[in-house]
Parts: C-alpha cells; sequence; structure tokens
C-alpha cells in the first residue's frame, strides 16, 4: 500500500457477484421463527419458501443488491469507474435490478435469461435490537457461468472483485477462475470477499486454493478469516493472512478494523454513530471505501478510515446503499473536504 494503477484501464473496478433484488423490511423475532429462520444468519431458501416469506412479510423496500453490487454501487456513487457482472432474470425483478444498478453509474451489460430460474432476491429483515437476518433465493444468479465472464471487461479494469457467495455453484467457481486468471494474466489485481462465515465453512479449502494461488486483496470479517485458517488466536491469523496476499482488511464491528499487508498491521477504530438501525451491507461499504481509497492512491491507514467511515453511514439507517453523501463523509474521516 498504496497500490499503483495503472494508466491503460478503462475501469477501476469490476465486480463479479450475486445479482440480488434485496427486499428490506423490519421483522419481529416471532417473525423469524416462524418462518424457521436463524437470526443474525444468511439461509438459502427455495421458491416455495420465498413465495411465503414475501406473502407474510411487512412492506419493504426493494433495490438492488447482493454484496459485491452494494460495494460496486457505493464505488460508482462516490465517482468511481464501475463495472459489473452478474445474472439476472427478464423478469420483474430482474428489470428492477438492472435500471437500479445502472442508474448508480455502474456499467453492468450481462445479458438476462429468458428461461430457467427467475432473479434472485435476498429478504432482509431488520429485528428491533438492529441484527438482521437474511433469506436469500439464489435463482437465475447461480446460473452465471464462464461465457458470462466478459473477459475483455476484465482485461480492461484495474481490480477485479469476486464474491465468495458464488462458490457454491461448480458453473460459478469456474466463472471466477476465468476471471481470476484473465485479470492476472493482463498484469491486473484480483480482490476476494470471504462474504459470510458458514460460505468458507462450506468451501473452506477451495477459498485457501483461490487465497493461494489468486487473490491480491482480501475482505473478511473476523470470524470468518477465523473460520478460513481453524485459528482462534487473531495475531496467528493475522500471520497466516500475510502469508497470502499483498494486502487485507478484516472488519471486528465496533473493534475496528485490521490493515493486513506483507510487513505491517495497521488498526483503525470504527467510527461511532447514534444508534445502529440495521448491520446489512457494513461489510459491504467498507470494502467500497477501502477500494476507494486505494484507486485514490492513499496509504493503507486512510483506506482502512475511509471504509469505516463509509461502514458506519450505512448501519445508520435500513438498507446497504447510502443515503448520505458518502465522498463529503469519507472526506471528514481522512481530513479533506470531500472524497471524491
Amino acid at each position: 500500500m498504496p497500490l499503483s494503477r495503472p494508466d491503460d484501464v478503462q475501469f477501476d473496478l469490476l465486480g463479479v457477484g450475486n445479482a440480488i433484488v434485496d427486499i428490506l423490511c423490519h421483522a419481529e423475532d416471532a417473525f423469524l421463527s416462524s418462518h424457521a429462520l436463524n437470526k443474525g444468519t444468511m439461509t438459502l431458501i427455495d421458491v416455495t419458501h420465498a413465495e411465503s416469506l414475501y406473502r407474510d412479510m411487512a412492506s419493504g423496500v426493494e433495490v438492488s443488491g447482493g454484496s459485491v453490487a452494494n460495494t460496486i454501487a457505493a464505488v460508482g456513487g462516490l465517482g468511481g469507474r464501475v463495472a459489473y457482472i452478474g445474472k439476472v432474470r427478464d423478469d420483474q425483478l430482474g428489470t428492477i435490478f438492472r435500471h437500479d444498478i445502472r442508474a448508480s453509474g455502474v456499467r453492468f451489460d450481462t445479458p438476462p435469461s429468458n428461461d430457467g430460474s427467475t432473479t434472485a432476491r435476498c429478504f432482509v429483515m431488520v429485528t428491533p435490537d438492529a441484527a438482521r437476518t437474511m433469506a436469500t433465493h439464489l435463482g437465475a444468479c447461480v446460473e452465471l457461468g464462464p461465457e458470462d465472464i466478459d473477459t475483455d471487461l476484465v482485461r480492461n479494469t484495474w481490480v477485479t472483485y469476486l464474491e465468495g457467495y458464488l462458490w457454491d455453484e461448480p458453473r460459478a467457481q469456474s466463472a471466477l477462475r476465468l476471471a481470476a486468471d484473465t485479470a492476472h494474466d493482463a498484469g491486473r489485481l484480483v480482490a476476494l470477499s470471504l462474504s459470510d462465515p458458514f460460505c468458507v465453512d462450506r468451501h473452506r479449502e477451495g477459498f485457501r486454493d483461490l487465497l493461494e494461488s489468486s487473490v491480491d486483496i482480501l475482505f473478511a470479517n473476523e470470524d470468518e478469516a477465523r473460520s478460513l485458517f481453524e485459528i482462534d488466536d487473531l495475531d496467528e491469523v493475522v500471520r497466516s493472512v500475510q502469508e497470502r496476499c499483498d494486502v487485507a482488511a478484516v472488519t471486528r464491528g465496533p473493534n475496528g478494523a485490521l490493515i493486513v499487508t506483507r510487513d505491517d498491521v495497521v488498526e483503525v477504530p470504527a467510527v461511532s454513530v447514534p444508534r445502529v438501525i440495521d448491520t446489512t451491507g457494513a461489510g459491504d461499504l467498507f470494502a467500497a471505501g477501502f477500494l476507494h481509497g486505494m484507486v485514490q492512491g492513499w496509504d493503507a491507514e486512510a483506506c482502512g478510515r475511509a471504509g469505516a467511515a463509509a461502514a458506519a453511514e450505512v448501519i445508520g439507517h435500513i438498507g446497504a446503499r447510502p443515503e448520505d453523501d458518502l465522498a463529503t463523509i469519507i472526506g471528514q474521516a481522512i481530513g479533506q473536504e470531500t472524497a471524491r
């Protein structure tokens, strides 16, 4: 850190992830129990369960989502040159996804499928204690395959950011590996989000292999990092990260984050908020602030502070997209008038 952006790229950041429409609402613990949902986690559900949830839940907000899509949209809102690859169906929710993410300044050209599963949706239910419980029907997004990877786009992008949730499907794994190999062959960088501790539990060996062979920048929370290396001691986790990638951001909730490079560890404090409303998207926005800082050529601490400021903004309201001027918020966090 800082890493140097080449002059011959068209885009700063390309995301490859699950193209999901988020449906956000408030819910009580009893509602979660009645639908067999484990509070505070993400549960994969089938289409029948999805239709039941949609029928029974309170009114909510529908917005393009998915972890990496949230990051890409936020960086686009900060003025970054960004693009996204993800699979939707040519249905109502697919139309919502395409319109919404493009309106955020993101290039999104992946053709929709005209048969098969419906567009994915993620029900994000926020309980009064600000915990968020997610139930996801993956639908069309898991049909992403190598044929959907625009290799010319990858070659013309500085950092290709991969979503760990996609690792659940073999064809999607092939798509991620193609994107990573193409990026490295072109001298570009690859970033990975581990996405969720349960995702790491399912695919630990695959993620370790990807980290060893293809990942330059890692985003993980503390639980995900511990699960990946099957180590409880955080200092040992940090050493394991340092051996395997150039840069990592290990987020720790209210305890801030550790920015880990090959030869240094920078502690970044969390940014306090008057009240935590919804933790949905905190990690996604941390990644957005961090990657935006990288694009600007900031050092590790400034990138971490930008990430912490962006995460603090999003947990102060419902939803995983910023509501306030993120450039001003990040600028204040790093001692500038604006970060744009």
